[in-house]
Order: C-alpha cells, then structure tokens, then sequence
C-alpha cells in the first residue's frame, strides 16, 4: 500500500491573521486525523498538530498557506483544513 501525499492551500481572511484562537481550531482539527500533515508559509514548514509551530508561521491576512498532509486520511485532512479557513476558523469578529 502507498501513502498518499496530497497538497492544498488555503487563504488568511481574518483581519489578525493566525493567532492564537485560529491557530488553535488549526490544531484541534489536525489532531483528529493519522496523516503526517505540514503547513508551509514563506519556507517555514511546521507541523499542523503543533499550537507553537502554526504560531510561528505567524501568517497574517492574505497569507497563502500550503498544507501537505500525508497518510490514509490525507485527502480528507486537506478538505477539512480547506474548509475550516472557509468559514474563518469558527471564530466571529
């Protein structure tokens, strides 16, 4: 069986950027799937179940933030990160 490498991106919208309310619905939601999934942002690449490293990317409104998520479970990891950043990370400002 091969492992399936899948790659997404995702847009800032949040006027603050990934701070730490986002960040953390990032990793909640990360943590709920077995793949290996990375975020990349200006050749930073952190772990996506890690709160200080998506800290770190410190991606602000506009970023373009590539996910690579790799595992059973890649496909859907992508779609739901994809989607998490579609609704503004669960947050209301």
């Amino acid at each position: 069986m091969t492992i399936q490498t899948i790659k997404g991106t995702f847009l800032v919208k949040n006027d603050r950027g990934l701070h730490t309310r986002p960040s953390t619905e990032i990793v909640r939601l990360a943590t709920t799937f077995k793949s290996d999934i990375r975020l990349r942002y200006q050749k930073i690449d952190v772990n996506a179940k890690s709160l200080l490293g998506v800290l770190m990317l410190a991606a602000v409104r506009g970023a373009k933030v590539k996910i690579i998520a790799q595992g059973k479970d890649a496909i859907e990891a992508v779609n739901a990160l994809q989607a998490l950043a579609n609704c503004n990370f669960n947050i209301d400002y």
